[in-house]
């Protein structure tokens, strides 16, 4: 959701002063209910996650004479107006679905696209607008009136399926790597430039003065931050990567810091390559196969230098950084989260013991 803001901004109080119109106007309700029966994918709101909108569980059941709505196909999108579940909205990924738990949208597609929607109904924005007007904790649902008079924002279409493009991608990359979505990519480019010709590649050297544990610059080795000095050798948004040792895990450095002699530090040709892009390049690229050594690995300046990779137009690069970086963003809240829940575990089992 920190994309859709960023692009976007509030969508209710239209910090950055789209166009707008009520979503009566651009996404009519659905047709009322009718009785259906047969064998039915009857959707409710425990099958559906909450903030993402992904349909967890399918449930087919033979029903007669049930009343709910029409049977939905993936134009349509689906949302609460139960106020504990506001921010469950979904797209029916198939057709053939019936609820008689969600309220049915159909927005118009040379308008608004229905994944912009879905995001801007569930958003903190809008759930806290639909709380409000609710006016109180005994009104269980949201107001449909309100909803239908709400302004809508419409930034341009293009902008809308910009935002589509990376919200897709994240949400391929949110619990896994982006590896796969950077073959999908950038597979089929040719891998035919050299290191050589788009990077500088600097040896790290001994630090010249005792080590700090306090200093304006981090001092890294291949793992990463070992202590700080004052002194930098390198500058900042390079790529450290290990000379010896961890020589498969790259890592960013925003800031200038000094890199000891098991590390090189890796700079690009701006022009030619985003620093972030490189960085990511890193992340999938299998620099154990370059190692020849037995023991400890190892790589070697020359053997980095004659590296090929496929050099995207600058938009590309840019656009698959966003969607990296939205990725990263995901996984720290869900890894922070992690770390929540189990130390409220640890705290119970405290207790019972």
């Amino acid at each position: 959701m920190s994309q859709f803001i960023e692009m976007f901004g509030n969508p209710v109080t239209n910090t950055k002063g789209w166009k707008t119109a009520k979503i009566k106007d651009v996404a009519p309700e659905m047709p009322s209910k009718e009785q259906l029966s047969g064998k039915i994918w009857l959707l409710n709101l425990d099958m559906i996650e909450s903030n993402t909108g992904r349909i967890i569980e399918k449930v087919y059941e033979d029903v007669e004479n049930a009343l709910s709505v029409q049977s939905f196909d993936e134009g349509n999108v689906l949302f609460s107006k139960l106020r504990p579940y506001l921010n469950k909205v979904v797209i029916p990924d198939e057709p053939g679905m019936a609820t008689t738990e969600l309220v049915p949208l159909r927005p118009e597609p040379s308008k608004l696209h229905k994944v912009f929607l879905s995001h801007l109904l569930r958003g903190n924005q809008f759930v806290n607008y639909a709380n409000d007007i609710a006016g109180g904790t005994k009104m269980p649902r949201m107001p449909l009136t309100e909803l239908r008079n709400f302004d809508c924002i419409l930034p341009p279409m293009d902008k809308q399926l910009e935002f589509v493009f990376i919200a897709e991608q994240v949400d391929k990359s949110k619990f896994g790597d982006f590896k796969s979505q950077f073959i999908e990519m950038f597979g089929g480019l040719c891998q035919d430039t050299p290191w050589s010709d788009v990077v500088t590649i600097t040896n790290g050297k001994a630090y010249p003065e005792e080590y700090q544990e306090e200093g304006a610059y981090p001092i890294c080795g291949s793992g990463g931050i070992m202590c700080y000095g004052e002194k930098k050798l390198c500058n900042g948004n390079t790529t450290i990567l290990g000379r010896k040792g961890n020589i498969n895990n790259p890592i960013f450095m925003e800031s200038g810091y000094w890199i000891v002699d098991t590390a090189f530090s890796i700079d690009v040709d701006k022009a030619k390559l985003h620093p972030k892009f490189f960085y990511y390049w890193c992340c999938q690229y299998d620099f154990t196969k370059l190692n020849k050594q037995g023991v400890l690995p190892s790589l070697t300046r020359k053997d980095l230098e004659k590296v090929k990779m496929a050099i995207p137009q600058m938009r590309d690069q840019l656009k698959f950084v966003s969607i990296a970086e939205q990725a990263d963003k995901s996984k720290s809240v869900i890894q922070k989260a992690l770390v929540y829940l189990n130390d409220i575990q640890s705290d119970e089992l405290g207790k019972i013991a």
